[in-house]
């Protein structure tokens, strides 16, 4: 009954009608008359954002005392972003744009190895007249310049979504019509998404066959290179659309704080980044490592199909992990 009345006090303190405040918190109308008549308490996730919407410490709110509000310290009225319309569509279309950067930066990293397998194939097997020595040196320097190329993509990317940065890491409310803007355009997105979801992973399920093709051939020509650098294109191309279609809808579930960009998965993905970046530095170490050690560069490439099913258990433990201690927290 106190949080009934004290949630009362505060919005109508911020000048907000049940509905305003049920569209700035993502529920219908009716939960939030449910609130105030304390028929229902809000989940921890909502608790949480009552406290950033209005400034107030989670204790003023979960106290059993009817008290004066009791506001964050430093004057941290929680200054809350607030997300306009015209924000909402500026920021989906730079996501679309950055889809096309990002898929095109990953493209360009899986197929940096094809220059150093073709010129290396050839060399092997005569198809061109190049030594071993120089095939090697002009294959690593074009997979570094295309290395180079799709990581300038990414950082570009990076300092281009600044901006933004504050719908991946803290809670934000959005003005009347985004939800609906963007929930629409969510709905009008979720076929094309299927498809492409559908067409990648066939894809990339699809893609050792021209490697099986070329064991089988057992023949010291170039067509083994060739089927290998068509299993690592079709890989590629899986994981280009992949990209392209995860990173809008990703851009749409942030604006909605849905799923995974809930408030309690933004505080959980401090330690999740952490942990993947630390995943990946080492895949890339054991990756150089190998490849330099054996110059099985037709070989090591399989490093990045092993790591991404291994980092998707991973993702899975720790999920399980920071799920069981917020609830024992809570």
């Amino acid at each position: 009954m106190i949080f009934a009345d004290k949630l009362i006090r505060l919005r109508k303190k911020s000048g907000w009608s049940q509905e305003e405040l049920a569209e700035k918190m993502n529920v219908s109308r009716q939960a939030v008359s449910k609130w105030e008549g304390a028929q229902t308490v809000p989940e921890l996730e909502k608790i949480l954002q009552l406290s950033a919407l209005f400034g107030v410490t989670t204790d003023y709110l979960l106290k059993d005392e009817l008290e004066q509000e009791e506001y964050a310290p430093c004057g941290e009225e929680r200054a809350i972003k607030r997300v306009t319309l015209a924000q909402a569509q500026e920021y989906l279309q730079w996501r679309g744009k950055a889809a096309v950067l990002i898929a095109a930066g990953a493209f360009l990293c899986i197929v940096a190895i094809l220059p150093l397998l073709l010129l290396g194939g050839a060399a092997a097997t005569g198809a061109a007249a190049v030594s071993g020595g120089v095939a090697a040196s002009v294959g690593l320097c074009a997979l570094a310049v295309l290395v180079a190329a799709g990581v300038a993509l990414f950082v570009w990317c990076g300092f281009r979504n600044a901006p933004y940065a504050f719908i991946d890491t803290e809670p934000f409310e959005t003005e009347y019509g985004v939800r609906g803007m963007v929930a629409q355009k969510k709905k009008d997105f979720h076929g094309a998404y299927a498809v492409c979801n559908i067409v990648a992973t066939c894809l990339c399920i699809l893609s050792p066959v021209p490697l099986f093709l070329s064991i089988l051939t057992g023949e010291k020509t170039f067509l083994p290179v060739l089927l290998l650098c068509l299993s690592i294109l079709l890989a590629g191309v899986g994981a280009v659309l992949f990209i392209l279609c995860g990173v809008r809808w990703a851009s749409m579930g942030k604006l909605l704080q849905e799923e995974d960009y809930s408030v309690a998965e933004k505080k959980r993905s401090g330690v999740k980044e952490a942990v993947a970046t630390a995943y990946w530095l080492l895949a890339v170490a054991v990756y150089l490592a190998w490849s330099f050690a054996s110059g099985r560069w037709d070989v090591t490439w399989l490093v990045w199909p092993v790591a991404g099913v291994l980092y998707a258990v991973l993702e899975s433990v720790l999920r399980l992990i920071l799920w069981r201690k917020d609830g024992q927290e809570s």
